[in-house]
Formats: C-alpha cells, structure tokens, sequence
C-alpha cells in the first residue's frame, strides 16, 4: 500500500497557490529553526529554574538525556521527511501515518502551540525590553508599546520572501551563541570553577533523574520538563521544505542538525556555566529569581567585565526577538497549510493564498498577527503580567499541545513505514521502528512531567483562569479537529480525501 500526493488537478478544482520555491538554503532553514528554540533564553531562562528546583547541579545531564531522546524522535522525522514535503509538516506526516482524522485533529492542535507561542515570545520580549530601558538608560516604558512593535514588525519581515527572515534571524542568532560560547570557553580555558569542572556533579546521566540535594520540594520531573521544553520549535525544519532548494536533502540534514548540534551546545554552555560558578552555589543563586542569572552571568562578568553583562541583556532582547518571529513564521505556514487544501473554498482564496511576488503565506501571517494582537490586549485589559502570566501561561499551553502532537508524529512513522507498508527501501528496524518509538514515548514522558509539576511550571501564574482551562482547550481542540474530519467523511468524502495530502510537483512522494 502506498498513498499518492493529490495535486492541483486532483484537488478541489480551484488555483492552489505556492509557497516561494528555492527560496532558502540548508543553512537559512537552520537559522530559523534554531531560532524557535532560542538558545540564549533557554539558557537564561530554564537552566536556573532546573537548577534551583529540579535537578539541581545535574541539569546538564537534563539536557543530555533530552538530547538522546529528541534524537531518537529526529531520526524517524528526518527518514519521513525524504519522502514527505510539506508546509504543514506534523499535520500532513500524521494524516499519512495514523489518518486523516488524527491527522486534522492533530492540525488544529499545532496550529494552536504555534499561534500562542507568539504571544507568549512576545510577553518575555516585552519584559526584556523594558528591563533593558530602565537598566541602561534610565526610561520606563508600558509593556504594551515594545509588545506591539515587536508584533507589527514580525508582520512586516513575514510579508517578503522567506530569505528575509532567514537572514535577520541569523544574525541574531549568531550573536547569542557567540555570546554564551564565549563564557563557556573561558569557563573552559581555565579549567573550570572552584571545584574544576565538576564532571560527577553536572552530567553524569543518572544524576539527571534525581532531585536537587537538599532542596525541599525539589523534582528531577521538573528539571527534566524545561530541559525538553529547551527545544521546543525545532521540528520547524520540514514545514520550510516547500520553500527550500532540494528539500529531500535538505530537510532531514537540518532536522539532525538542529537535535543533537544544539542539544551538545545546550549541554555545553549549562556544564560550564553551573562548573564556573560552582554546583552548590548555582543551587544556592537559583533559588532567589533575582539572583538566579548569575550563574550565567558571573563567569562572564568574572572573565570579561560589566560590558559583557550588558551585551547579554541586549542579547536577551534580539534573541526573544528572533524566536517570536520564527514561531510567527511557523503559525502562519500552519494556518496557510490547512487553507489551502480546500476543505474551505473561501480559505482557500483567503489564508491559503501567496504573494504574487514575494510567495508568501501573508494572508495567513496578517490573520496570526490579529489573533496575536487579540491575546496581547486580552492580557494588557486583564492586568496580567507580560512575563510571569503572559509568557508562562502560553508557553505551557503551546508546550501542551506541541509535545502531544511530536508523540503521534512519533508513532505515525512507525504506521506509515511498517503498518502502510510505504516506501519499502526506507524501512529500517532502527530508522523507522525502534527510534520513533522510543522517541514517542519519551515524548508522552514529557507530557506527563508537564502535567506533574504544571503547578511549580506556571508558579504564580497557576491561579489564573487560563491556567485551569489549559488541558481543556488542547482536549476540545482535539476534538474539535477529529469531528470536523469526521464531518467531512460523512458528508463530504472528496474533500476528505484533502486532509493532509496536498504535496506538489518535485515536492510529491515518492515511491
């Protein structure tokens, strides 16, 4: 059995519309999806919560073992990808290896992380910002004005061709890694902290599943769950697959790339910056959110000086920045993906069309902005804050739904290879069966460490309505999603047959 790609003729008798071909090379599609993952405030941000109430000094074995995991899951993702090009990536790779009613299902709930995964960039961008002002330059500022800039602008660079972004993302991105290198080098060229580098008390792997030592209330689960939630954004790589020159090669290549290359730089930077600074005392600064960035920031300071520490805040800014558009850029390829198919005629010639010049998703990137701009107001009117409400709430809502999704985008790989019985050349016992697996259910681990410890995840933030409706909407949208394929194959089977099978010309699967 092997499925066909529907083309335009066999599709709903309208103009589908393209995406930009041979717009962006390997290195652009790694930029932005590196970029999703934000590896300055990853850093920043989760290591000293991992550290200060997770898994203490061992949050570099954290991030080890979610590299190990991640990468199992890549390598099935990336064999998928050789022969699966699409915009709307987990979308159309699930709709092919579990159906077409998962398949939608699971279309509504990433279009969800990716839509409110802006607006939670947006909120920690704003924070940044406005600290950045007050620190440097003595001006405070509403959070709503940075808010809105940011998104106006985001609207801006995703209107023009996909090269743009790529390169305003890249050099944004360049200068956060060379910033957190820099600290981990000389961490490294002068062999460590206090305690040398500290090998048994930072990445020894079975350290990364116990609790910080004398810490009450401390959970390795926890440590764990922002290790993983360090990457969320990478599978970003197979959505760009349409717009990227010979994405059957390009793809896969990036997808790797951006699993373990990242996971290594990831374990790197936390193993130095926590051995700079000394296990116990990391333990210590991480628990007072005031002085939980010096773990990051006293090496630096110690080695290079006060304007390294002001280069890493405005870095803060650039790279929250740099990851707000790229998730930007993921929700509005999202929403051109599910308009375009034809299961509504209207988004058809709306969402899912494509700039006449550029070849952009800019009717889909200016609906993602309104919804944006909605949720941004909704937290402004409610009083809430950009970073503790803002940030957290929606960064776990997204977290949610994307890891649900990775976990049958897992699975669907082990159904399209070896139940379908697609493709025979690239069925493999590892490839496509033992790695996805595994992955998969490393994957739904996660979830359920979220939903342990989503509490101490969303702190004060965990009151609040949207928090408490958190499950309920990815639950409803599931739902939602599966009862409208179900719809459609009662009512409608020839648009049924759409659910995730628009694939085009040198983008068509392969036998």
């Amino acid at each position: 059995m092997t499925d066909q790609a529907i083309t335009p003729e066999k599709s709903s008798g309208d103009n589908v519309q393209l995406l930009k071909r041979n717009a962006v090379g390997t290195v652009g599609v790694i930029f932005m999806a590196v970029a999703t993952a934000a590896p300055i405030t990853a850093m920043v941000g989760n290591v000293p919560i991992a550290v200060g109430f997770g898994n203490g000094s061992h949050a570099p074995a954290g991030y080890l073992v979610a590299t190990v995991v991640l990468a199992l899951f890549a390598v099935g993702y990336a064999t998928m990808a050789k022969h699966i090009t699409t915009t709307g990536a987990f979308y159309g790779y699930i709709a092919h290896g579990l159906g077409k009613i998962v398949g939608l299902a699971s279309g509504a709930l990433i279009t969800m992380a990716y839509v409110v995964f802006e607006g939670s960039l947006i909120g920690i961008f704003s924070f940044f910002f406005k600290n950045l002002l007050e620190s440097q330059f003595h001006m405070s500022i509403p959070w709503i004005v940075p808010a809105l800039g940011m998104l106006a602008l985001n609207a801006i660079l995703t209107y023009f061709d996909v090269n743009l972004t790529a390169k305003v993302l890249g050099v944004f991105l360049v200068t956060e890694i060379v910033m957190l290198a820099l600290g981990a080098v000389a961490v490294l060229i002068h062999g460590g902290g206090p305690q040398g580098f500290a090998v048994s008390e930072t990445i020894n792997p079975a350290g990364a599943f116990s609790p910080a030592a004398g810490i009450a209330g401390a959970s390795a689960g926890l440590g764990l769950f922002f290790a993983f939630w360090s990457w969320v954004g990478f599978e970003s790589t197979a959505m760009y697959g349409e717009e990227s020159r010979e994405p059957k090669k390009i793809i896969p290549r990036a997808t790797m790339f951006s699993v373990i290359g990242v996971g290594l730089f990831y374990v790197f930077v936390s193993w130095m910056a926590i051995a700079g600074t000394g296990p116990q005392k990391s333990i210590e600064l991480a628990q007072d959110a005031d002085t939980a960035s010096e773990i990051f920031f006293g090496p630096v300071r110690n080695y290079y000086g006060g304007w390294a520490i002001t280069m890493f805040n405005v870095l803060l800014v650039t790279g929250s920045f740099a990851c707000g558009m790229a998730f930007h850029n993921c929700a509005s390829r999202y929403l051109y993906a599910l308009g375009r198919e034809g299961l509504s005629k209207y988004l058809q010639r709306t969402i899912g069309a494509t700039h006449p010049t550029h070849g952009s998703p800019y009717v889909a990137s200016f609906v993602q902005s309104g919804i944006t701009l909605v949720i941004i107001l909704a937290f402004l009117a409610a009083g809430m804050d950009p970073y503790s409400d803002m940030y957290t709430l929606l960064a776990i809502l997204g977290t949610m739904a994307i890891m649900i999704v990775q976990s049958l985008c897992a699975f669907s790989v082990v159904s399209y290879f070896h139940i379908r019985k697609n493709h025979p050349v690239s069925k493999h016992w590892f490839r496509t069966l033992v790695a996805p697996m595994l992955g998969g259910i490393g994957m739904l681990y996660v979830v359920y460490l979220l939903w342990e410890h989503k509490d101490a995840a969303a702190g004060t933030a965990s009151g609040t309505l949207l928090f408490t409706l958190t499950p309920w909407i990815v639950v409803g949208l599931f739902v939602f999603g599966a009862g409208a394929a179900l719809y459609f194959k009662l009512r409608d089977p020839r648009r049924y047959e759409l659910i995730g099978r628009i694939v085009f010309e040198d983008n068509a699967i392969r036998d």
